[in-house]
């Protein structure tokens, strides 16, 4: 773990990266939980919910719904339950 920090460490410093990237990426490789790092979990895992959102209602109701529909409907449900879910999570980690 200690080989990628220092890789990540020298990758940004030879890039002549601004300082504040330089601390979100560290906390982001430490796994410190900051308010910065706590809304790129957050778009990670609602990326991620839409995607799989989409397959499931792709899977549930394609045939009855058509596929397109359903893929737009199960992107817009799938974050519905992650979204609370993941900042309930990141708040119990920070303060834990």
């Amino acid at each position: 773990m200690s080989n990628l920090l220092s890789t990540i460490n020298s990758l940004i410093t030879n890039l002549n990266a601004v300082p504040s990237i330089h601390i979100f990426v560290s906390n982001l490789a430490n796994g410190e939980i900051t308010i910065l790092t706590a809304i790129f979990w957050l778009g990670v895992a609602s990326g991620i919910s839409i995607i799989g959102g989409a397959i499931g209602g792709i899977w549930l109701a394609g045939k009855d719904l058509g596929y397109n529909l359903a893929a737009m409907i199960g992107g817009l449900f799938g974050p519905a339950g992650v979204i609370p879910a993941v900042v309930v999570g990141l708040a119990i980690l920070k303060f834990v």
